[in-house]
């Protein structure tokens, strides 16, 4: 729908507890100023190159925004570009009828890690950057220091760490060639076989595998006795149990068992490392987009508007007759409000969503939980409804609910997210098979197997011509220009009618349990 936009309710910030207000002012103070010069700077040279499309900047609630809007409110830009994965994870699921999956997103400092469940990503209003607490509605997407240039190091136990810390882009890897020593991820790939030296980026930058084993013979292999390939492989054993970490924080901390959900795998350097993340996790499922190298910048296209709303009701529920009614009034005055913004966008009653979410706690517990409760049980009071659902999300998420024992539960705000459905771009469907892999067949390289402790020559494929219909047994390694996907020996792959690579574990028997 060209021309519209979605704004952040300036209704949100003084509805909020006073420390989470004082933060959240903090940090749109200190980024507030930078990001309005940054968005200034772009909209005028946009307007000189006369730019006919509209502008609209990503944020962290997983909608967008007009950039006079993002001014006003920086702070809910501050986790926008991860918050992205999500929306790209549904359009991705949807032709598999997949409601419920977990995306990860790892590219060259970071792990991106989030879960989506029955078709909605997870948001909390809890978030906190640099222990500033952000309240303001933010996807729950967990981030760990785990990516293509975190660096291996020996901690004072005598244990093989990865990161947090990077080697960056500049120096970046030994196997770079600009100057850094460090041996990081990407360098135990290479040492291992999984990268190829001539064909990094394209061929774009060719890569030292000598500097890499150096580098990790120097710093890893001999202080801790080990062979290169067993120092390569612990670095990379290391680096997917951080991942898969990551991964059960969003997961089983959450009430959710990860072997019940497909893994939706992107990041330039995410699919070299997805099934060893899906052994530790008991995952037997990993789709592989088309766009996985840039799949959050996909997901920030299909993208719907989003307001988000919030009023203070502080009361027990259905304690008191006076309580009720102004819990409904300030529901209703949030549906109406979130109405006339959308249409005011142009925005068809037909494709306006909302969700209401109540912050409920047990009375006298500190910390409330953010449940989904329907908009009737609000308006009409039914606050047995709200209650069994509170019980259910509480027994869920810490093991136990006090219904038995009558605890009075307790309401704090009222949270309103409205949404309006924009028309998506169909996804490119290939009508006719490809013929057999091996047309792909680039040649064989010696690479290091795991699983059977040996080195073999193993089969590489061009990533750029296996289509719809071909499958691989692994082991087996596909290239492609911006990534590179690795297919253990008991995993196999095949390739879609829109051109993804879905990876299936050929076996469950003896592998790591969430």
């Amino acid at each position: 729908m060209p021309g519209a936009y979605v704004s952040v309710s300036s209704e949100v910030l003084p509805q909020v507890r006073f420390y989470e207000r004082t933060s959240t002012t903090v940090l749109n103070a200190a980024v507030g100023p930078i990001l309005a010069r940054y968005l200034g700077n772009l909209t005028a040279k946009l307007a000189a190159a006369r730019f006919p499309g509209t502008l609209l900047i990503m944020q962290s609630n997983g909608g967008v925004a007009a950039p006079a809007a993002v001014s006003r409110l920086a702070a809910m830009t501050l986790l926008s570009g991860p918050a992205a994965a999500p929306v790209a994870g549904l359009a991705c699921m949807a032709p598999y009828r997949d409601k419920s999956f977990i995306t990860m997103d790892m590219g060259g400092t970071s792990f991106d890690a989030a879960l989506v469940r029955d078709a909605q990503p997870a948001v909390t209003a809890a978030g906190a950057v640099n222990r500033y607490a952000l309240a303001l509605p933010t996807m729950e997407i967990n981030t760990v220091g785990a990516g293509g240039g975190s660096i291996a190091w020996i901690d004072a136990g005598g244990l093989l760490r990865m990161g947090p810390a990077s080697a960056g882009a500049d120096p970046g890897p030994a196997c770079y060639g600009r100057g850094g020593t460090a041996p990081t991820c990407t360098d135990a790939n290479l040492a291992l076989g999984y990268l190829a030296a001539d064909y990094f980026a394209g061929g774009r930058l060719p890569l030292d595998a000598a500097a890499a084993r150096q580098a990790i013979m120097k710093h890893i292999a001999k202080p801790l006795g080990l062979s290169l390939e067993a120092a390569a492989q612990g670095m990379v054993r290391v680096i997917n149990v951080n991942m898969a970490s990551a991964i059960r924080e969003i997961s089983v901390q959450k009430g959710y068992d990860p072997r019940e959900f497909p893994l939706v795998c992107a990041g330039g350097a995410g699919p070299l490392h997805a099934a060893g993340i899906a052994a530790e996790l008991g995952i037997a499922r990993i789709i592989v987009p088309r766009e996985a190298s840039i799949f959050c910048a996909a997901g920030m296209l299909r993208t719907d508007l989003r307001h988000d709303y919030v009023r203070s009701c502080a009361q027990v529920l259905g304690e008191t007759a006076a309580g009720d009614r102004r819990a409904r009034a300030a529901l209703r005055d949030m549906l109406a409000s979130a109405r006339r913004q959308l249409a005011s966008e142009g925005i068809a009653p037909r494709r306006q969503r909302m969700a209401v979410k109540a912050d409920l706690r047990y009375l006298g517990q500190y910390h409330e939980v953010g449940v989904e409760v329907p908009e009737r049980a609000i308006l009409e009071g039914d606050w047995h409804a709200v209650r069994e659902r509170f019980h259910a999300r509480h027994d869920r998420l810490y093991g136990y609910a006090l219904r038995a024992e009558g605890t009075a539960v307790e309401l704090l705000n009222l949270r309103l997210s409205a949404s309006g459905i924009t028309t998506k771009p169909a996804l490119r469907r290939e009508l006719r098979g490809a013929p057999g892999s091996a047309h792909a067949l680039k040649g064989r390289r010696r690479a290091w197997l795991p699983e059977r402790g040996a080195w073999r020559q193993v089969p590489v494929f061009d990533g750029e011509r296996l289509a719809h219909g071909n499958r691989l047994r692994g082991p087996a390694i596909i290239e492609s220009a911006n990534t590179s996907v690795l297919v253990p020996a008991d995993w196999q792959a095949a390739y879609d009618a829109l051109g993804n690579c879905v990876m299936t574990a050929r076996a469950r028997r003896g592998r790591s349990q969430a």
